[in-house]
C-alpha cells in the first residue's frame, strides 16, 4: 500500500508536500487548486480520460446531470492532451468559459487519467483537510481535527470545562486507535466505531461546539481510515516537519526569482528529504549521479530502492 502525506502552508508561493515513508516531493504551482493536485497525481502523463472512474468522480462532486449524461458513452475516451479535451467538451455544449463547470469536468479527466494508469490504485491519502487533497482513498489528519476544538472560545467558566472535556475524550481515543495500530484486530472496529458516535455525538448544550462535533461526525470514515488501513498514520506531522526544511530556506535565501529556480529547489529538496528517509547520503547521491562519487560504491536508483522498499 502506498501512502501519501500531504499538507500545505499558509503562504501561498510554498509548494504542497507530498511523501511517504520512502519519500519526499514538493512541487510549486500557480495555485493550491484540486485540479493542480491531480496535475501532479497523474505524474508525467499529459492525457484526460472519461471513463468509469471520471464519471464516478463526477457524480461524487455533484456534476451537473444534463452535462454528464451527454458525455457519458459505452468505451472511455481517450484525450492526449488538453487541446483535444477542451475541444470534445465544446462539441458537447458544455461552456468552456464557465470556470466552476470546466473545472470539474478538468478534475474528472485527470481522475480519470490517473486511474487508466493504474496510479493511486492502493493509496491513502492523509491530509490537513485542505479541500484540495479530499480526492481518492482519504484520510484526515487527527492533530488538525483536534486543533479545531483548540480554536474555539468559551465565554464562561462551563463552556471551557466542556471544550476541555470533549478534548480529554478525544485524546483518550486518539491513543487507542495509537495501541489498535500496534496490533489490529478487525473483531474491535466495530467497538471503535460505536466510541467515535458516543463522543462525537454529544450534545453539551455548547452551541460552537455542538456544532463543531456534528460536522467532524460526518467525517467519521475519513478520521476512522486508520481501522481499514493500520498502516497509515494518525496525523501529517512528518509532512509539516518537511516543509519546515522549505520555509527556513526560504527565510535565509529570500526566495527564488524565477520559474527554473523554483524547479531547482524543489526538486533538490525533495532528493535531500529522500535520501534521508532511504538512509542515504544526499552528498554522495549527487556525486555519484555528476559522475564525481566512488565507482566501487555506487547510489542504486531511488525509484527502485523506493519500490524495493515499498
Amino acid at each position: 500500500m502506498t501512502l501519501l502525506l500531504c499538507t500545505q502552508t499558509d503562504i501561498p508561493t510554498s509548494p504542497p508536500q507530498i511523501g511517504g515513508a520512502d519519500f519526499t516531493v514538493f512541487r510549486t504551482t500557480k495555485s493550491k487548486s484540486r485540479l493542480n493536485f491531480l496535475s501532479l497525481l497523474r505524474g508525467g502523463y499529459q492525457d484526460y480520460v472519461l471513463g468509469d472512474a471520471a464519471f464516478d468522480y463526477l457524480k461524487e462532486r455533484r456534476g451537473n446531470p444534463p452535462v454528464v449524461h451527454g458525455l457519458r458513452t459505452f468505451e472511455p475516451q481517450h484525450f492526449c492532451n488538453q487541446v483535444p479535451f477542451m475541444a470534445h467538451l465544446a462539441d458537447k455544449g458544455v461552456d468552456i468559459l464557465n470556470r466552476q463547470e470546466i473545472g470539474t469536468l478538468a478534475e474528472a479527466g485527470l481522475w480519470g487519467s490517473i486511474r487508466h494508469h493504474g496510479l493511486m490504485a492502493n493509496t491513502v491519502i492523509v491530509s490537513d483537510d485542505a479541500g484540495q487533497f479530499r480526492v481518492g482513498n482519504h484520510a484526515l489528519c487527527w492533530v488538525h481535527t483536534e486543533r479545531l476544538l483548540q480554536k474555539l472560545m468559551p465565554t464562561t467558566a462551563k463552556e471551557e470545562r466542556l471544550v476541555t472535556m470533549v478534548r480529554d475524550l478525544v485524546w483518550r481515543f486518539y491513543k487507542a486507535l495509537k495501541a489498535y495500530q500496534q496490533c489490529p484486530s478487525p473483531q474491535s472496529a466495530p467497538a471503535f466505531r460505536r466510541r467515535f458516535d458516543r463522543i462525537f455525538t454529544l450534545r453539551t448544550g455548547y452551541e460552537a461546539l455542538d456544532t463543531l462535533l456534528e460536522r467532524l461526525h460526518r467525517r467519521k470514515n475519513e478520521l476512522l481510515k486508520v481501522l481499514e488501513y493500520p498502516g497509515i498514520p494518525l496525523h501529517t506531522n512528518a509532512s509539516e516537519n518537511a516543509l519546515r526544511t522549505f520555509v527556513t530556506k526560504r527565510k535565509i535565501s529570500g526566495g527564488t526569482m524565477s520559474q527554473d529556480g523554483r524547479v531547482a529547489r524543489d526538486v533538490m529538496l525533495g532528493l535531500m528529504k529522500t535520501c534521508q528517509k532511504l538512509g542515504l547520503s544526499f552528498y554522495h547521491y549527487l556525486g555519484d549521479r555528476l559522475g564525481i562519487g566512488s565507482e566501487d560504491h555506487p547510489i542504486p536508483s531511488l525509484p527502485a530502492t523506493i519500490l524495493a522498499r515499498a
